[in-house]
């Protein structure tokens, strides 16, 4: 009988990181093929914030949405006039084009819903806009010079 030597294997008390890693970079492709797709959102350079009205030297174009999410255009001095979102891109668009100094300011109704407003501001954006500005009133009791009641 031949004598038999078995080695003796000492235990790793070491941890396996390789399955970790792999996890690891399955979820960075997700991340990095699914984080573009989360951009949809609309580039809109809003005004700071100030209790003082805006004065400019030129009239503003004025889109007004309705609580029924009807569009309304005002262009200087004329009158506010109903139109579709096609006829607002191309109107507005020309008119900013002519005028690049113009403001375009969204004037969206309080009860109305926030999509009509999302809508505006997206066709501004396709009609080549660059900066458009919110329009809101002061609450009531508040002085619009100093911004305190």
């Amino acid at each position: 009988m031949r004598p038999t030597h078995r080695k003796r294997h000492k235990l790793k008390s070491e941890i396996n990181v390789v399955p970790y890693i792999d996890v690891m970079l399955v979820l960075l492709i997700i991340f990095m093929v699914t984080t573009p797709m989360l951009n949809a959102n609309v580039d809109v350079n809003l005004p700071q914030a100030n209790a003082r009205s805006l004065k400019d030297k030129k009239d503003p174009v004025i889109i007004s949405v309705g609580a029924d999410g009807k569009l309304f255009l005002t262009l200087g001095d004329a009158r506010k006039e109903p139109i579709d979102e096609q006829g607002l891109k191309t109107k507005v668009g020309a008119f900013v084009k002519a005028n690049p100094e113009v403001s375009v300011l969204v004037a969206g109704d309080r009860d109305g819903k926030y999509d009509g407003v999302y809508q505006v501001l997206a066709d501004l954006q396709q009609a080549g806009v660059a900066k458009v500005g919110l329009m809101s009133q002061p609450p009531q009791g508040t002085s619009a010079s100093d911004g305190r009641k």
